[in-house]
């Protein structure tokens, strides 16, 4: 496991995971709830531009590895899923909106685990509709763990549209992802 700048921004990803969600269950007389929100916002902010960060920086100093390539995506997967059910808890997500981008996520995990298995890893490489699927989800939690409003700006609102869009853009990223897994796999192996 080598030990470089992206991945010690991917390690520090994760160790902040229950940070982020330990304020949520600090005592009410510890943080007023509107400073829980910003803090918990701000924390996933963090973890958000570490993971465009560590990626950036990997292959700005050349220092990608096999490790790196495995971490990340696990410790995004972690952020998001914890993200989601905190925010299920909290009764700003809808479970089926939760259900259906983790379970998109643990799905094309696999697929692309399986595929990989198989020397076909490339065949299900992020598509653009996967990266617009992230961007919004990104988006979506960080305005839902914030939740206060900003001005005239409906902040929940906008976050709760931002998830739905999310949503079927995950459907529609899953998709994707099966029909090209599938047709690399019925491709003859040369």
């Amino acid at each position: 496991m080598p030990f470089n700048l992206p991945n010690a921004l991917t390690w520090m990803r994760i160790l902040l995971i229950p940070v982020f969600v330990l304020f949520y269950y600090l005592p009410d007389t510890w943080l007023e709830h509107r400073s829980v929100n910003i803090a918990a916002a701000a924390i996933f902010l963090l973890a958000a531009i570490t993971d465009w960060l560590d990626g950036y920086l990997a292959r700005k100093l050349n220092q990608t590895s096999a490790f790196g390539a495995f971490l990340d995506p696990v410790a995004d997967k972690l952020m998001v899923a914890a993200a989601l059910i905190l925010l299920l808890q909290l009764g700003r997500v809808d479970a089926i909106v939760a259900l259906v981008i983790i379970g998109r996520e643990i799905a094309i995990s696999a697929l692309r685990e399986w595929m990989a298995s198989g020397g076909q890893g490339k065949s299900v490489a992020v598509s653009v509709i996967g990266k617009f699927k992230t961007a919004s989800q990104m988006v979506a939690i960080l305005l839902l763990l914030y939740h206060e409003p900003l001005g005239v700006l409906d902040i929940s609102a906008i976050g709760t549209w931002l998830i739905y869009i999310a949503a079927v853009l995950t459907v529609a990223s899953m998709i994707y992802y099966i029909a090209q897994a599938y047709s690399s796999a019925r491709k003859p192996v040369d």
